[in-house]
């Protein structure tokens, strides 16, 4: 996997244990795709110079291709970034 780092927008549902599962992300490229999660394979938590990230492992169909790829949730900031692919 190549990391790409980048700020993405994300369709995420919030269950009521407080875990957050993410459904499909737009990311702008040259023009803008929109890539539905087919699998999440695993979640973890990670800690960087005190600030904690969900980190999703994930599958997705993109040009018809799977790939499997990592995005990550800020907590502090509340953002999303497609990590690697």
């Amino acid at each position: 996997m190549k990391v790409v780092s980048k700020n993405i927008e994300m369709i995420a549902y919030f269950k009521t244990d407080g875990s957050i599962r993410p459904i499909r992300f737009r990311i702008e490229e040259e023009q803008c795709e929109v890539i539905k999660i087919t699998k999440i394979l695993r979640v973890e938590m990670e800690k960087l110079c005190g600030n904690k990230m969900m980190v999703y492992t994930c599958c997705a169909l993109i040009d018809g291709i799977e790939k499997i790829f990592e995005i990550k949730y800020d907590l502090a900031k509340m953002k999303w970034i497609l990590f690697k692919i």
